[in-house]
């Protein structure tokens, strides 16, 4: 029985049951009955049976019994009536935060709490539905895609090497080349996007020098730094880790060249790693322009690209990688602008 039925049969059932609004009435109502039933027997009890002398009016009497038992009675009560809300409270922010295994106990002896419990169930289903197919859909397209992008590349690479192109055949072959290597890379991006995204453990986990790591990330970006003479200030404490070094690769490298790409030419860029008691962090500072507002919220998400002049250098998949690999890992990443211009990274990993 599916999500959809399970909520058309808990409405069916619970027709004949009596609502949480009448429920909240009878209660009150019996609630009030109580305290008058016991503020009467007080008074009988000490003016009555005790013979003590009792000279409290009984209206005060009463309201002070009210006061008293309707305090403690209301505050038990709550607990059955927002108990529930709680639960789904804490189920919809662990939906919102992509998390759609989340399911309620849709068993209830409240008609409203069943129908929006099971309400609940058939959304966070649907969604989980949706994403499988989203899912399934961009990895099946980025597979196809990357075969004829392959393909054309190869091709304008021969037209490239051929000594008959004229001039104008020449650029439009390094066009060619250009924008098909920036979908190759694109299609790249979305599959190990995806690959990470299904991953919820860390895999493939070996200790090793994190130190190294960065520099072979800063070799590897030579070329990209030394075209625009960016001077690098680089202070790397020996670090090892436990983790998966295919993947922390991606995180130095998406850092380091996004780095370079937006500092100035003749900049500087600095890089700290140290390790402490709570963990390792490494901080990464460019003299670029820094991060708007509108940045700031949204610079880990997919596909955003907040400073457009560089838009044909990247795809804005990069930074989400990076919050991915990290949150896989256990760690934390964060941005910040510097006070004297530019933009730091920093990054938070614990010591396993």
């Amino acid at each position: 029985m599916t999500v959809r039925e399970r909520f058309e049969k808990v409405r069916r059932e619970q027709r004949n049951r009596f609502s949480l609004r009448t429920r909240l009435t009878a209660l009150v109502t019996v609630e009030m009955l109580v305290c008058i039933l016991i503020a009467y027997t007080l008074d009988l009890i000490f003016n009555d049976l005790l013979s003590i002398p009792w000279e409290v009016p009984l209206e005060l009497e009463l309201f002070c019994t009210c006061l008293l038992i309707g305090i403690l009675v209301t505050s038990l009560l709550s607990r059955y009536f927002f108990n529930p809300i709680k639960k789904l409270r804490s189920a919809m922010d662990k939906v919102a935060e992509g998390d759609f295994s989340v399911r309620l106990n849709e068993e209830s002896t409240s008609k409203e709490i069943m129908e929006i419990y099971t309400g609940f169930n058939l959304m966070a289903e649907e969604l989980a539905a949706t994403e499988i197919l989203q899912t399934d859909f961009v990895s099946n397209v980025s597979h196809e895609f990357k075969t004829p992008i392959n393909a054309i590349e190869g091709y304008a690479t021969l037209l490239q090497c051929n000594p008959d192109c004229c001039e104008e055949e020449r650029i439009y072959t390094e066009k060619i080349l250009f924008n098909t290597k920036r979908l190759s890379s694109l299609m790249g991006s979305i599959l190990l996007m995806n690959k990470i995204e299904n991953q919820q453990i860390p895999k493939n986990r070996t200790e090793y020098r994190l130190d190294e790591q960065i520099r072979q990330s800063v070799v590897a970006l030579e070329t990209a730094w030394v075209q625009k003479d960016i001077e690098l200030d680089v202070e790397l404490e020996k670090t090892t880790y436990l983790g998966n070094e295919q993947m922390m690769r991606h995180v130095w490298d998406n850092l380091i060249s996004n780095a370079v790409k937006f500092s100035p030419f003749g900049g500087i860029v600095k890089m700290k790693l140290t390790k402490t008691a709570e963990g390792i962090i490494f901080t990464i500072e460019d003299e670029g322009p820094g991060l708007s507002e509108e940045a700031q919220k949204h610079i880990f998400d997919k596909f955003y690209q907040g400073d457009t002049s560089h838009k044909e250098e990247g795809n804005g998949l990069g930074l989400a990688l990076v919050k991915r690999i990290l949150t896989i890992e256990q760690g934390e990443i964060s941005a910040e602008n510097l006070p004297k211009g530019g933009c730091c990274f920093t990054v938070k990993l614990k010591v396993k």
